[in-house]
């Protein structure tokens, strides 16, 4: 009994013991495999970059060689333009007001009622028209006396010029009497003035407006009639910045446009300049003539208008033939061989899809505008035709 207490013992010591060091060495046992851990995974990736790197390069240099062994076996299709001149012109463009040539407000010069009215709303009349006639019995009646008076002192003063040569009557009694016509003449010269005020006529061949008056009226002196414009011919006066000051002249071509009629540019001619520039807008104004024959445009009317400025002829391409590279323009240019080469240009004005050249090209020459993605210098090209070409 006492031998198996003191087996016992021993074993439950010997447990003891080992779970002590079990549990002394056990952190350095954990240290050991997360060190071998760490280095082997360190050299795992470190071969894998390795690895990459390698496939990436050979993969880089296969991409490069295949474009070029590509390029080299098979030309690519490119669509090309002949350079070719054609018409240019500068344009100043800005916005300008309709006037008619002429234009007058019709008005009445004296108190009376109307008696006659002698146009429509919106005639065409001719200059010297009777247009309104006001009434003018009482200057009429006026006019017949001043008549009868002059012809009277005419007859005494032509009697008295024979009796004053026989010395029948004095040169003062003739002269005294010269006097009386005068007068007589001047007083029926001023009722006829006063009759031509009771007729209003057109000072100038155009187009009448709405009529403000109708027969009864009884208008007063500046009282409005109507209107009347010359609108054969439309002056155009719009401003320009005065920086193109040096761009303008008298006799330039202009093209302007209305809104009314889109489709429709009306074309005339730079007639003057105004003296003076704007202090506030620096700008000028300048006024151009354009013929209305149809009369189409009328007084008030908004236009745009393009100043027509050093017409001439230059070397055009499309404006999807160029590209940009910093602060150079160039084109690829096709050669007889069908090679591309670069070709650096100076271009110029700019419209709608095309640009002016004006160095690096000739007429002739053939510029790619379709297959730039794929195109680089020395590269061999087959022309082919658009697709929306035909």
């Amino acid at each position: 009994m006492r031998r198996s207490e003191a087996g016992e013992r021993r074993e439950v010591g010997y447990g003891i013991g080992f779970t002590a060091l079990a549990a002394t060495l056990a952190p350095s046992l954990m240290k050991l495999k997360v060190t071998r851990l760490k280095s082997v995974m360190n050299a795992f990736w470190a071969g894998f970059v390795v690895v990459a790197a390698v496939l990436g390069l050979a993969a880089c240099a296969g991409d490069k060689a295949a474009p070029s062994a590509n390029s080299a076996a098979k030309p690519q299709p490119v669509v090309v333009h002949t350079v070719a001149r054609s018409a240019w012109v500068d344009r100043i463009q800005a916005l300008g007001t309709a006037r008619a040539n002429e234009s007058v407000t019709l008005t009445a010069k004296t108190a009376e009622t109307v008696a006659r009215v002698n146009f429509s709303d919106g005639q065409q009349v001719e200059a010297g028209a009777v247009l309104v006639e006001l009434t003018d019995r009482t200057e009429v009646a006026q006019l017949k006396e001043a008549q009868a008076a002059y012809v009277e002192t005419e007859k005494q003063y032509e009697r008295l010029g024979g009796l004053v040569k026989q010395g029948t009557v004095t040169q003062s009694q003739v002269d005294q009497q010269l006097g009386a016509r005068d007068s007589a003449r001047a007083r029926m010269e001023a009722i006829r003035v006063r009759l031509s005020d009771r007729v209003i006529t057109a000072p100038f061949a155009g187009v009448l407006g709405f009529r403000s008056v109708s027969p009864g009226t009884l208008v007063q002196p500046g009282a409005v009639i109507s209107t009347l414009d010359d609108i054969r011919t439309i002056k155009l006066d719009f401003s320009v910045p005065e920086t193109y000051l040096a761009a303008l002249a008298v006799g330039q071509i202009i093209e302007a446009r209305s809104a009314a009629y889109p489709d429709k540019p009306f074309s005339g001619v730079v007639s003057s300049l105004d003296s003076r520039v704007d202090p506030i807008t620096r700008a000028i104004v300048v006024r151009a003539e354009i013929p209305n024959p149809e009369r189409l445009l009328r007084p008030g009317m908004l236009l745009a208008v393009d100043v027509l400025n050093r017409p001439r002829e230059s070397l055009t391409v499309p404006e999807v033939s160029l590209s940009a590279l910093r602060d150079q323009m160039f084109v690829y240019r096709v050669g007889v061989d069908n090679i591309a080469a670069e070709a650096s240009v100076k271009i110029g004005a700019r419209r709608s899809g095309e640009v002016e050249v004006l160095e690096g090209l000739n007429e002739g020459d053939r510029v790619v505008t379709d297959g730039l993605v794929r195109m680089r210098k020395g590269a061999s090209v087959t022309i082919v035709t658009a697709p929306n070409a035909g």
